[in-house]
């Protein structure tokens, strides 16, 4: 039954108010709301809703927490329920637009400046509660759920942690092997609870709950996995651990939301790309939103004399790039799991979540931060990745050929526990029997 009530428009400093207002009204009427904080996509409002701002350009902070929304919301509706998907950045006024865009800013250069990268280890739980994160959401957040009474799926802590001071019914999930401690924040509400990584996870999130003298229900914190777009997840279906060896490796460079491991990407090209026509190893160089990781894909390929193009393209260097990261992730997922023997990315809560499911290996870059770390420890014991050795790449090819590891890893990632594979449906389940 729909409940028709008086219209209450947004305030007239919020942007896109016709696009925000329908979306309060789509997350009243669904069964699976959802919400993330992770970038804009303004451009997908304005191409499809014909809705426009007069600030151009896109804010993107994290694919993951973009790409795990998206796989909740395409679960839900393989399940035939009704959902949908909410981003409040989409909305911000103006003033906090700009706010945003500054701190994407340090995020960007933080990315590529090894010394701002220390200071942010350093000081990263202080640096997340200054960042004016939090405060720039509350607006368009608050409209936009004003009337949801289902619980809402959370894929980031800070709109979780606002939704459960609002009394909303919350499902957090926790994106990573690692209990942040904004996760406690809002803990001891009865109106929240928290799907998690693993048993390992679970344990470590009451541990850490006890330490702060948090006393929580069995119930409350339970084991999910990782959720995994289910288009991603049935690219695995007839591949083959052996397939390589006939065509030569295909291989996909990825960065992230924020544009990590340049430098390391960059240096890693530059040993790999003359070596490719001779071995004949395919690449699909992920530049996500950015701009300057495009140019540097491309300029290195032309630089050893490889044609390169667009995804495509027939050519054996291809880049994915967009202004959109829906497109982006889009084209990621057409053309990137399917096609893959392995992944050459940082041990992220998207990427390597993803490129595993696939039935990929990985050969991972420098972990951005410590639940990166945990994500590393656990698929190399799962049999699927290593550390990339960057100046030593091409050598670390062969001699992995040789110990035929890319077989044995992909025959692991093919047969890897349905606990990474069932990560949505898990979700929208546990979502659909909510309890207090």
């Amino acid at each position: 039954m729909v409940i028709h009530r008086k219209h209450i428009y947004p305030e007239k400093d919020l942007a896109l108010p016709r696009t925000l207002h329908d979306d309060r009204h789509r997350l009243e009427q669904v069964e699976v709301p959802v919400v993330t904080v992770s970038a804009s996509f303004r451009q997908d409002i304005a191409k499809n809703l014909h809705e426009h701002t007069r600030k151009k350009g896109e804010i993107v902070f994290s694919r993951a927490h973009y790409s795990m929304a998206v796989a909740i919301l395409d679960e839900a509706r393989r399940q035939n329920l009704s959902a949908w998907l909410v981003d409040p950045i989409n909305f911000l006024s103006a003033d906090q637009w700009q706010r945003l865009v500054r701190i994407e800013l340090i995020g960007q250069l933080t990315a590529r400046i090894p010394i701002l990268k220390k200071i942010k280890d350093i000081f990263d739980t202080f640096i997340r509660k200054q960042v004016p994160l939090k405060g720039a959401i509350d607006k368009p957040l608050e409209y936009v759920t004003t009337r949801v009474e289902k619980p809402i799926v959370s894929v980031h802590y800070e709109s979780g942690n606002f939704l459960a001071r609002h009394g909303k019914k919350v499902l957090q999930i926790v994106t990573d092997p690692h209990v942040r401690p904004h996760y406690l924040f809002e803990a001891g509400r009865p109106n929240i609870s928290f799907a998690v990584f693993d048993e390992a996870t679970r344990k470590s999130f009451f541990a850490k709950a006890a330490g702060q003298n948090l006393e929580l229900a069995p119930d409350k914190v339970v084991v999910t996995g990782p959720p995994v777009d289910p288009r991603i997840i049935e690219t695995r279906k007839g591949k083959k651990a052996d397939s390589y060896k006939k065509r030569g490796l295909r291989l996909v460079v990825t960065t992230s939301g924020l544009g990590t491991n340049y430098k390391e990407i960059e240096e890693l090209l530059t040993g790999l790309l003359p070596a490719v026509k001779e071995r004949k190893i395919e690449l699909l160089l992920y530049a996500s939103t950015h701009r300057d990781f495009r140019k540097m894909y491309l300029d290195k390929a032309a630089e050893n004399g490889l044609s390169a193009g667009d995804e495509n393209a027939k050519t054996q260097v291809r880049v994915i790039w967009d202004e959109s990261i829906v497109t982006a992730n889009q084209k990621l997922i057409e053309h990137a799991f399917g096609w893959a023997d392995g992944f050459i990315t940082k041990p992220s809560g998207d990427m390597a979540y993803d490129a595993s499911a696939a039935g990929c290996f990985l050969l991972t870059l420098s972990p951005w931060g410590e639940w990166e770390e945990n994500i590393f420890d656990i698929f190399t014991r799962l049999g699927i990745a290593k550390a990339a050795d960057i100046n030593n790449f091409v050598e670390q090819l062969d001699s992995l050929e040789k110990e035929n590891w890319f077989s044995r890893a992909i025959n692991n990632a093919l047969n890897i526990d349905d606990i990474f594979l069932n990560g949505a449906k898990n979700i929208v389940d546990l979502q659909q029997n909510w309890k207090p």
